[in-house]
């Protein structure tokens, strides 16, 4: 099955699009002499003297051992902006960025083009403290292939290339017990660049590459079902596994598949995972089924969220299996939104914007800890511009003659079935009966007798999805209908019903002959639910469709509930404005009340996801 993706695919799904521009802004705001800063204080290029307050700081500090890593996550999110639009203001920025580092490595001796020394790794062999430099080093090579592959750049890999050379000196010199003591320091996803390289280069030292960064201390104890994860640094061994899960693509050898799934079961099967469908405190994995005493003000690292989000779509497309795109969903909508680019009203004398959070707390009266734009540079900083340069990926598959249809964003895509190419668009109809957007009072307005038919928010989301094609065309297009609906989801061809289902396990299936105009409708019903924690069943977080809500509060709250059910407990507040139905909801019987909203429509505001009830 392949990901449709590129400019096969448009997005017009109103945040998705302001996030990616907001994303392309901040790619080009930041300016080259600090991009390369590190690469060219270490090549002897860095003319500058003295300090720069306005450089880019925090782990991009030359003081800061990781310094450089961001560089790689920029030039990865160019490369994947460029891909879907086409950019080429953005392809000259990386062109030119490109450049000056092919001359940072000649003046290094030819090979060497990182922003850290080549002494790094002599104190990580020799056992001398030093914070994860192939960690580093792979964020620039992850850059520079993803440069050459989506954007062209053929200079990039002529620098992988001879940057790969001093690796397999390097790593060819230790024993099969020495090399794997170095691999037990954080390596990042080493193992997916030089699966990448060999399947770009079919070179075969990438070959002893692959084989020298298997990591058979962890990925052996994985096929041997043990719990290698509780209390475990996450990010250190998902990208080692997004490594195992390109080996596969690239050799189709079996093992590589059985880690990856082995490593699913093993993080998220058994594990089970908050509302959000995020996990870990502290960066590190919680007990199985134990999350009650990890709600702390450190959950859900977004690199976690990113990475994890990649595991679960290379599963989809081996399996196609809907149960993957269900957790991405959840992870997009209260991980990536959640905690990258807020964009709010303000008040109290804070922002309404907020750029990215490194944590999501979980704890009662927490508040998301919003980076500034050049301060921090911390790692989640790389995997925020990665994310929010991607947004129309994971909606389109194909599989031959099925089309999935994963995700449900304004978009469209076009693709090609046999000899025909066959465009597809996808729409929400809001259901709000106005255009109305603003509170000017010439906005324009449209009459009809949807605004009076649906007094209230609908208690289901509709979908269109239109078919064009130059001639006929038989292929099934495979409906996900997401696990939150709460009642039977329907779906009409041309007005005409053709399934109507609760089962969430599966695609519903509409295999016909298309012709241009043709029409299919997807009735999704949602509202609120609630879900509790793994180990304390009365402890429930509220979800209305995919996203988690939260109470505002700066105290933690119990929830005394009247009645049985504790969706009962909530009641919609401020529903409509303007033209909009809103994701607004009160308490009924609490004193004082707590009104909850979406926890991607947090900024500064204190909140509580998690709730003790008591009847």
């Amino acid at each position: 099955m392949k990901e449709l993706r590129g400019q096969n695919v448009k997005i017009y799904e109103g945040e998705l699009r302001r996030r990616e521009m907001r994303n392309r802004e901040y790619l080009m705001k930041l300016q080259n002499k600090y991009l390369l800063r590190n690469f060219q204080l270490e090549a002897g290029r860095y003319t500058g003297r003295g300090m720069d307050l306005d450089a880019m700081n925090g782990w991009e500090d030359p003081s800061c051992q990781l310094r450089g890593h961001f560089f790689g996550h920029w030039l990865s999110a160019a490369a994947l902006h460029y891909e879907e639009t086409g950019d080429v203001e953005i392809k000259a920025k990386a062109q030119t960025l490109i450049d000056e580092l092919q001359l940072c490595q000649k003046d290094n001796g030819g090979e060497w083009a990182c922003s850290i020394p080549e002494k790094y790794f002599y104190w990580l062999e020799t056992g001398k403290q030093v914070w994860a430099p192939q960690y580093t080093v792979h964020k620039l090579f992850m850059g520079l292939i993803d440069v050459y592959r989506l954007m062209g750049i053929d200079k990039a890999l002529e620098v992988a290339d001879k940057l790969a050379d001093w690796f397999y000196r390097w790593s060819g010199k230790f024993s099969r017990e020495e090399f794997d003591n170095i691999l037990d320091t954080e390596t990042g996803g080493m193992l997916e660049i030089w699966t990448d390289l060999f399947s770009i280069t079919g070179k075969e030292k990438y070959r002893t590459l692959m084989d020298r960064y298997y990591r058979g201390r962890l990925f052996d104890r994985l096929l041997e079902g043990k719990d290698v994860l509780t209390n475990m640094h996450a990010n250190t061994t998902i990208p080692e596994v997004l490594g195992c899960a390109r080996a596969y693509e690239v050799t189709g050898e079996e093992k590589w598949l059985k880690i990856c799934e082995a490593y699913w079961k093993c993080a998220v099967t058994d594990r089970g995972y908050f509302a959000t469908r995020g996990q870990t405190q502290g960066e590190i994995w919680t007990p199985m089924l134990k999350l009650k005493a990890r709600l702390g003000d450190k959950n859900q690292e977004h690199c976690t969220v990113y990475n994890m989000i990649r595991l679960a779509e290379f599963l989809f497309r081996q399996t196609a299996d809907p149960e993957y795109m269900h957790y991405i969903e959840y992870n997009v909508q209260n991980g990536i939104f959640a905690q990258t680019y807020w964009q709010g009203e303000p008040k109290d004398g804070k922002p309404g914007h907020g750029l990215l959070t490194y944590f999501l707390p979980m704890k009662a009266g927490s508040r998301k800890d919003w980076a500034g734009e050049m301060d921090s540079f911390f790692c989640c900083h790389g995997t925020m511009v990665q994310a929010n340069a991607s947004l129309n990926h994971r909606i389109f598959y194909q599989n031959e003659d099925n089309l999935y249809v994963t995700m449900y964003f304004n978009s469209s895509a076009e693709f090609t079935i046999g000899n025909t190419k066959v465009k597809l668009g996808l729409r929400q109809d809001y259901l709000n009966g106005s255009l109305m957007t603003c509170s000017e009072n010439n906005a324009r307005q449209t009459l009809g007798d949807t605004a009076a038919f649906y007094a209230n928010k609908p208690g289901f989301r509709k979908y269109e999805i239109t078919i064009n094609s130059e001639e006929d065309v038989n292929f099934k297009m495979n409906l996900r209908i997401p696990d939150w609906i709460t009642d039977k989801a329907a779906v009409y061809v041309n007005d005409e019903a053709v399934a109507e289902t609760d089962e969430t396990s599966a695609f519903v299936v509409v295999d016909r002959t298309w012709k241009a105009g043709d029409k299919v409708t997807v009735i999704l019903p949602i509202g609120l639910k609630t879900v509790s924690l793994p180990d304390d069943d009365t402890m429930i977080a509220y979800l209305y469709g995919p996203d988690v809500l939260a109470g505002i509060t700066a105290e933690e709250r119990i929830l005394y509930l009247e009645n049985e059910k504790p969706e009962d407990e909530l009641t919609a507040d401020t529903e409509r404005q303007w033209g909009d139905f809103r994701t607004f909801y009160r308490t009924e019987n609490q004193d004082p009340g707590i009104n909850f909203i979406k926890l991607n429509e947090i900024g500064y505001q204190p909140y509580q996801i998690y709730f003790k009830t008591k009847k």
